[in-house]
């Protein structure tokens, strides 16, 4: 039976963009054993899951999410460093909202709108 997730896909409109984000600030690693799929995008290393990022169209509507991630399909990762995390996305300018749980948690999008939950683990 299932034992556990392999990997997560998200669609977006721009690799390059996608990378700042997910490598640049989150600070994950392109697994580089991608092999040409016919479509630009990346593999990114989440401890032994991986996120990838396909850069095909999206059919889902960009505009008129909920303003709160937890309200929205997310992808949801712990964080080793909470607080040192939230500080980069504040300098990115990069908006959020607090989990609603009262949990060390928040919900911030990334460049094409997918909703990503960070989850202290401490």
């Amino acid at each position: 039976m299932i034992s556990r997730l392999h990997h997560v896909s998200l669609l977006v409109a721009d690799t390059d963009r996608a990378l700042d984000f997910y490598c640049g600030l989150l600070g994950l690693s392109v697994d580089e054993q991608r092999p040409e799929l016919g479509f630009p995008g990346a593999w990114l290393q989440v401890g032994e899951q991986q996120i990838h990022l396909l850069e095909l169209p999206n059919p889902d509507p960009l505009e008129g999410r909920p303003e709160h991630g937890g309200r929205d399909r997310h992808t949801a990762f712990f964080v080793s460093d909470f607080e040192a995390l939230k500080s980069r996305l504040d300098t990115a300018g990069i908006p959020f909202t607090l989990s609603r749980s009262g949990r060390r948690a928040l919900f911030c999008r990334d460049p094409d709108q997918n909703g990503i939950e960070l989850i202290a683990c401490n």
